[in-house]
C-alpha cells in the first residue's frame, strides 16, 4: 500500500476544521469519491504522495461542501458563480460562472475545488511519453544489406 494515500480523518479536520460537523463514515465516503477524480493508484500522474494527499483532501472538501446542508435541510448555498446582478422587490438574484471550461465549471463552484483547479493546472498539460528507439539504428532506416557503389 505504499504507492496510495490512506485517509486521515484527523489531518483532514485540522486542514479544514469548518466540516467538523460531518461524520467520519461520510468524509471517508467523500473520500473514496474523490478518488474517482484523482486517481490514487501507482500509475497516478501526481506521484508524490504527500501531494496528492493534499489534492485530494481538497477534493473531499470540495464534495463535502456541495453537499453541506443548512439547519433547515437545504443546500446552504445553491447559488454557483459570482453574483451578477440583483433586484430588491421580489428578491432575484443572478449567478455567473464566467468564461470558463466545461472542465473546470464544476470544480470552481466552491473555494475548494478552484484551489484544486489550480494546484493540478500542472498535471492538465500535454504528457511526453516517450517510445522505445528504433532497432538496429541506423541501418533501420537503411535496411539493404549492401550498399551499392
Amino acid at each position: 500500500m505504499g504507492f496510495v494515500v490512506v485517509f486521515d480523518v484527523v489531518k483532514f479536520r485540522i486542514r479544514y476544521p469548518e466540516f467538523s460537523s460531518v461524520s467520519d463514515v461520510l468524509l471517508d465516503t467523500y473520500f473514496t469519491e474523490a478518488t474517482l477524480y484523482l486517481n490514487n493508484t501507482a500509475q497516478s500522474p501526481v506521484s508524490d504522495l504527500e501531494q496528492r494527499a493534499m489534492l485530494l483532501n481538497m477534493l473531499v472538501a470540495h464534495i463535502a461542501e456541495l453537499n453541506r446542508l443548512s439547519a433547515s435541510g437545504t443546500a446552504a448555498n445553491p447559488l454557483v458563480g459570482r453574483v451578477s446582478s440583483a433586484s430588491e422587490g421580489s428578491v432575484s438574484v443572478s449567478a455567473d460562472m464566467g468564461a470558463v471550461s466545461e472542465r473546470a465549471a464544476w470544480f470552481l463552484q466552491t473555494k475548494y475545488g478552484a484551489m484544486y483547479w489550480q494546484a493540478t493546472a500542472q498535471y492538465r498539460t500535454m504528457r511526453y511519453i516517450p517510445g522505445s528507439s528504433p532497432s538496429h539504428y541506423p541501418s533501420y532506416y537503411y535496411p539493404r544489406t549492401q550498399w551499392r557503389r
